[in-house]
């Protein structure tokens, strides 16, 4: 993406998009798959990922807020065809359910 003077909170929020579980699903097979719990950004999340924040990523972790993707849910997703919010911090996949 072309560097236009956009803070790094807008260039993820331009890249970040709805889309199908079924075309995430390669990415959960390969362990990639980080789920970002409603109650927090999902942007923000992407930014402190992108941003090395360790303090703020890990007290995510702690509280339950952000964690890899339980095979249960990825089947819920799975049978109904679910629509997810989803950016990309390589190598990771930041998705949320925001149903």
């Amino acid at each position: 993406m072309e560097d236009i003077g956009l803070s790094l909170r807008d260039k993820l929020n331009l890249e970040t998009a709805s889309v199908s579980w079924h075309e995430l699903a390669l990415f959960f097979a390969r362990g990639r798959v980080i789920e970002v719990k409603n109650g927090l950004d999902l942007v923000e999340v992407a930014a402190a990922l992108t941003s090395d924040n360790t303090v703020l990523f890990s007290r995510w972790i702690e509280i339950g807020s952000i964690r890899h993707l339980p095979d249960a849910t990825a089947r819920a997703w799975v049978l109904d065809d679910s629509h997810l919010w989803a950016v990309v911090v390589a190598p990771w996949v930041l998705v949320q359910d925001r149903r």
